[in-house]
This record gives structure tokens, C-alpha cells and sequence, in this order.
């Protein structure tokens, strides 16, 4: 099945647009990263309180600000509170007193009737939170620099250099959108960081061993003809892989509740397709095209 036959677009010659745009959302990115004053870390990274509720059938005056008001009336007003249809979620960051948990929780038991069985618990200690902060940051860390070996081997080392510029840019954009809407950062985010990072290497091996085989077959072409024609070849199989991909992430991110773990996990992944498909065009392939012109040699 191919999407699009016989394209012959000159992803080259367009690169300069490729990187307007890039660098625009980077840009962004970067100045609401500085305006927050870094990543909105959840409690799994700066350690506090999270407790999920079942809420008790037929209650109705567990509105989000009743149950605002009443945990502030117990000396947690910093509190983020997310009601749904049959469950309540309250997150506190932040260093919290031992018992903070069973504080809230007495708090919903005696004001709003939920039953104890239907309360969980969870709480992060900052030394915790800040362990898997730099944990986190290492697992990302290491899986570019292990990447940057293999592709290296693999094709060389230029290509590994175009890749990792192409994941890169595709970290800092999830990122940058998560810090435009103030979404939070927590463990199964980085998760969907790392899947990121492994979508975006997928698609661009799969051009780069096009560009391969083709200057091999292609003796008579540019090297920018050869990239060109590699792009062209791949692009069908690129744009469906990643619209299969993006229409599932997409259903999970609209039938999951705001505030979700799975929710963001989604959204990460719906910014990281985007940016991965978009990135094996337009960052990995003609940087190594600049690469090319500069002299170092891609054979």
C-alpha cells in the first residue's frame, strides 16, 4: 500500500523553511521553559502527596471547589484537584509533613462520606523525587549517546550526528509544548520521552539506509539528488507508520481524563509523532547534506 506515488520533492532545497520552523517552536519552548522557571515537575520528580478517591454513588456536592475549600479548612490550600465523574484526584507538591496522606484522606472521609477501602495513597519524599529527577535525566542521556554509537557503526558517523540533532529536537519540542500548557512531567512521561526517542530514530534509519542503498545504485546523481530521491521513497511508508501510530495515541489521549498519567503519556507521544516524522525530513537528513558539503565524507 503507498500512500503517495512517484513524489519528487526537493526536501533539500527546502531546508532552510524546515529550520524556521523548528526553530520557532524550540524558541518558544525554550522562553516558557525560562518564564516557568524549568519543567513543570509533578510529585514524582519534587516529592509530595497524591491520593486517588472512588467517589461514593450519588454524591453531589463534590465539586472541585468544596473540596478546595475544605482541605484548605486543614492546612493544604496549594492543593490541585481534579473531579471526575466516579473518582476524585488530589495532588500537593512539594515537601509535606509525615501523615499529610492520611490527613486529606480523613478530610474527604468525614466531609464527603468516601469510604476508606476507596482511598489510595501515594506519597514521594523529596529526596526520592529528586533521585528519580537525575535518573531520568541519565536514562535519556545514555539512550543518545548509545544511539549515537550505534548509528555510528551502523552508517557513520555523520548520520549519527544528523539522528541525534533529529531526536534532540524532537526532546526539546514535547518539552517545550509541555511547558506552554503547563502540563506536568512525571515518570510515565519521561517513559513516553524515551518512546519518543525511539519512534523518531526508527523513521530516520529508514530514510538514512534508503540514502544508503542509493548511492550505490545511483552512481551518476548529486549527493542532494540522492537525498532527495531517498526522502521521496521513504515518504509513504514514513506518513503511514506515523498516521497509525498517531490516530491511537490520539483516541487514547481523547477518551482519558485531563490530569491523567495516561493523558499526558498520550499527548507526549501525539508531540513527539508529529515532531519525528517531521524531524527525519527536515533535521536529520540535511544536516547530514551539510555535513556532505563541508567536506566530510559520507562513504
Amino acid at each position: 500500500m503507498e500512500l503517495l506515488r512517484d513524489t519528487n520533492i526537493d526536501f533539500v532545497g527546502k531546508r532552510k523553511t524546515g529550520y524556521l520552523i523548528s526553530t520557532i517552536f524550540i524558541v518558544a519552548g525554550l522562553v516558557s521553559l525560562v518564564f516557568h522557571q524549568g519543567p513543570n515537575f509533578g510529585i514524582d520528580f519534587n516529592g509530595g502527596v497524591k491520593i486517588r478517591a472512588k467517589l461514593p454513588a450519588g454524591a453531589t456536592n463534590l465539586q472541585e471547589s468544596n473540596v478546595k475549600t475544605a482541605l484548605a479548612s486543614v492546612g493544604f490550600s496549594n492543593s490541585k484537584i481534579l473531579v471526575e465523574d466516579q473518582s476524585i484526584t488530589i495532588s500537593i507538591s512539594g515537601k509535606q509533613d509525615d501523615g499529610s496522606g492520611q490527613k486529606i484522606a480523613q478530610a474527604l472521609q468525614s466531609k464527603f462520606q468516601v469510604d476508606a477501602a476507596d482511598i489510595e495513597i501515594n506519597e514521594v519524599g523529596p529526596s526520592v523525587g529528586k533521585d528519580l529527577k537525575w535518573t531520568a535525566l541519565w536514562s535519556i542521556l545514555w539512550s543518545i549517546v548509545i544511539l549515537l554509537i550505534y548509528i555510528s557503526f551502523r552508517f557513520h558517523f555523520q548520520f549519527a550526528l544528523g539522528a541525534i540533532a533529529a531526536l534532540i529536537h524532537d526532546v526539546l519540542i514535547t518539552l517545550g509544548i509541555f511547558s506552554l500548557l503547563t502540563k506536568e512531567i512525571n515518570l510515565p512521561t519521561v517513559a513516553a520521552f524515551l518512546t519518543i526517542i525511539g519512534y523518531s530514530l526508527n523513521d530516520t534509519i529508514v530514510v538514512f539506509d534508503r540514502v544508503r542503498e542509493n548511492q550505490g545504485l545511483l552512481k551518476s546523481a548529486t549527493f542532494p539528488e540522492i537525498l532527495n530521491r531517498s526522502i521521496n521513497q521513504s515518504l509513504s511508508r514514513t506518513l503511514i507508520t506515523s498516521l497509525t501510530t498517531f490516530v491511537v495515541v490520539l483516541t487514547i489521549f481523547f477518551f482519558s481524563s485531563v490530569g491523567e498519567e495516561i493523558n499526558t503519556f498520550a499527548l507526549a507521544l501525539i508531540v513527539g509523532v508529529i515532531a519525528g516524522t517531521y524531524s527525519s525530513v527536515f533535521i536529520a537528513t540535511p544536516i547530514v547534506y551539510l555535513l556532505n558539503r563541508r567536506g566530510v565524507t559520507t562513504t
